[in-house]
């Protein structure tokens, strides 16, 4: 079999400059993946992805997703029963720490921990972008990762347990000690709501927030 020429393989390589690296949103945006503008980034684009991407990896329980907009609030909720003292800006830094997802979905950690360090590199530009569209620092202060990883960690353990069938002893070895919370969160955010719902919730705090 005839191998092919040098020049039949570099014509046949996709050009780089060719490659598409931009999501075209319902906005009408297009935002870039490698060099992403705060100016492309749009609450309602956010919203509208955040509500329809599934949180783990959709193995939960109930008619519908539980969705990633659904998880931030949740995280919220948790993070202001521990802390009756945070800010507005810290409250919309919770809210958004999940927000690159509505580009680039939402990735387990079991599949982030074999790809590596390249989804981060990604994650963390568009968050940046997201941030400085919102007001906030492109990178957070570690007094504020710190809170948002571990009201994070407490509403994994109750959706593991609630909704992805996680054991108690399972949970507790993956994201920590079961968080006090009350029976008005259980109520308000155990629940899948449809995406329509979710969207519109989050929209709705990320907005008053903003305003205040």
């Amino acid at each position: 079999m005839k191998k092919p020429t040098a020049a039949k393989s570099a014509a046949s390589a996709p050009d780089a400059k060719s490659v598409r690296a931009w999501q075209r949103m319902l906005s009408g945006r297009r935002l870039d993946l490698l060099d992403p503008s705060p100016l492309d980034v749009e609450l309602d684009d956010i919203a509208h992805g955040l509500a329809r991407v599934a949180r783990w990896n959709g193995q939960t329980k109930g008619a519908h997703i539980f969705s990633v907009a659904q998880h931030v609030l949740l995280v919220e909720a948790l993070a202001r029963a521990k802390s009756s003292n945070l800010d507005d800006r810290m409250r919309l830094a919770i809210l958004l720490h999940d927000a690159a997802e509505y580009v680039i979905g939402d990735m387990i950690s079991p599949f982030k921990a074999v790809i590596g360090d390249s989804y981060k590199v990604v994650e963390n530009r568009l968050l940046a972008a997201i941030h400085l569209r919102f007001g906030l620092p492109a990178k957070l202060p570690d007094t504020w990762t710190k809170l948002i990883k571990a009201a994070d960690r407490n509403a994994a353990y109750l959706e593991s347990t609630r909704l992805a069938g996680f054991e108690d002893a399972e949970a507790r070895k993956f994201f920590g000690q079961p968080p006090k919370y009350s029976a008005a969160i259980e109520r308000d955010y155990l629940t899948p709501w449809p995406a329509s719902t979710a969207a519109k919730r989050f929209a709705e705090r990320v907005e008053k927030l903003l305003r205040s």
